[in-house]
């Protein structure tokens, strides 16, 4: 494809300059296999250590409360596992674009860092100003004790932007800078990305019929953090747009029985009962456009 990318989109070009040089699509497939196979190896070998730890029925448990996150500790596991999905791209850069995997990151990692302060420092203000009108709706209940989420936050913290990272390398890293390393239109650059992130949020066996619903707020989530990485050059922008909306969701209101071990407050919604979640999802879309407007807003872009 021979389309032009916007101006707004210049610095784009210097982000993907490392993937120019080992831009056959066949690469793509090898890099994406690299990745699941990296990210289900490793959690493979975490699952043996347990079984030979604990046996097969406590391993079980673990990992099914693991899944759950319904404490602070299961919750806190749960995110840094999300390290081994971060291996993958980072193998996938070496092994199969014999690039550094700092590059995934843009030309300058002090560029990342900067962006990604920049971003998440006034999100995750705006997120806590507007905790009283959350809370003011009379559904919130008290979840984690202040003062213990204090204690868990050396943990939490990491863990989410591990979380939040290993997702940011593979679907505005490694794959937009590869996909935009082949083809110019950001339909593809932009789109595939975000439609595989929403394939990956479309969960029918528990969110049922709103399951669609779901994965078209991840879809349009990944289209607002591709452009912020199209804007500014670097990943850091779309990780702090993702951390910051992970903390809010996370650890100051969470959805009852949804990993809410974390959270401060709970807000009791049955994600099959699409007339519960219309109003949610109503505000959680708000709230995503709002973010990705301050967030350019404060970067300048």
């Amino acid at each position: 494809m021979t389309s032009p990318r916007p101006s707004a989109y210049l610095p784009h070009e210097a982000y993907v300059a490392p993937a120019r040089r080992s831009r056959e699509i066949w690469r793509v497939f090898a890099g994406g296999a690299v990745i699941v196979a990296a990210y289900l190896g490793l959690f493979a070998l975490f699952g043996a250590f347990l079984v030979q730890s604990y046996g097969q029925l406590i391993a079980g448990a673990i990992l099914h409360r693991i899944a759950r996150g319904d404490t602070p500790g299961a919750m806190i596991l749960l995110l840094w596992t999300f390290a081994a999905l971060a291996a993958g791209p980072v193998i996938a850069a070496r092994l199969v674009h014999r690039r550094a995997a700092g590059t995934l990151f843009g030309p300058s990692p002090r560029r990342a860092v900067a962006d990604f302060a920049i971003v998440a420092l006034p999100l995750v203000g705006l997120q806590a100003a507007l905790l009283p009108l959350v809370l003011g709706s009379g559904d919130a209940r008290p979840g984690l004790a202040f003062g213990a989420l204090l204690g868990y936050l050396p943990f939490a913290l990491p863990g989410i932007l591990i979380q939040t990272g290993a997702e940011e390398l593979v679907f505005r890293g490694y794959l937009q800078q590869q996909l935009a390393a082949r083809f110019r239109h950001p339909a593809i650059w932009m789109g595939l990305p975000a439609m595989a992130f929403a394939l990956g949020h479309y969960l029918p066996a528990d969110y049922g019929a709103n399951a669609w619903a779901i994965a078209l707020w991840a879809g349009v989530f990944g289209l607002l953090a591709a452009d912020l990485t199209a804007r500014t050059g670097s990943l850091g922008a779309a990780l702090g747009f993702h951390f910051s909306n992970n903390v809010a969701a996370l650890l100051f209101v969470g959805v009852e029985n949804q990993l809410d071990g974390l959270a401060l407050w709970t807000l009791p919604v049955d994600f099959s009962d699409p007339e519960a979640i219309g109003p949610v999802l109503a505000v959680d879309f708000a709230m995503m456009v709002i973010s990705w407007l301050l967030a350019r807003v404060v970067l300048r872009v």
